[in-house]
């Protein structure tokens, strides 16, 4: 990709071309900042758990501190899965692919991937998706 200068304060608009070179740049550093947000807070929660080598003689205290380890373990697995999708975003970048919608093909509102930078779906696509896990989730 030919290197893209993005104005201060520069956010994609429905008045341009969709997908043009500056709308992939600002949507590739929106995703690397988010990447390296998480990666960011996962190195900091390992770095306390090391140092949390407490041991609680309180039973109600190691039970408490064992909940919040757990707790904390399942958020970074969360975002462990989320950088995955980010990868998954940033290839579709390079590829020419993001901002299009899987199911359709039709554009991802410029809005929902502000709001949602991984989305592979459009709203409407999306919404069909979830009618269709819930009306087989209730069998």
């Amino acid at each position: 990709m030919a290197k893209v200068t993005l104005e201060d304060g520069y956010a994609p608009s429905d008045d341009e071309p969709f997908m043009n070179d500056r709308q992939r740049e600002y949507f590739r550093r929106k995703l690397l900042s988010w990447k390296s947000d998480i990666l960011r807070e996962a190195q900091d929660t390992l770095a306390a758990l090391q140092s949390e080598n407490e041991n609680h003689p309180d039973i109600a205290d190691r039970a408490s501190s064992e909940t919040d380890r757990a707790i904390e373990l399942r958020a970074r697995d969360r975002q462990r899965k989320l950088t995955g999708k980010i990868d998954a975003a940033l290839a579709r970048i390079e590829d020419g692919s993001y901002g299009y919608c899987e199911e359709t093909g039709e554009p991802i509102s410029l809005k929902r991937l502000d709001a949602r930078p991984i989305a592979t779906l459009s709203l409407e696509a999306q919404e069909r998706h979830e009618r269709r896990e819930r009306v087989y989730r209730d069998d």
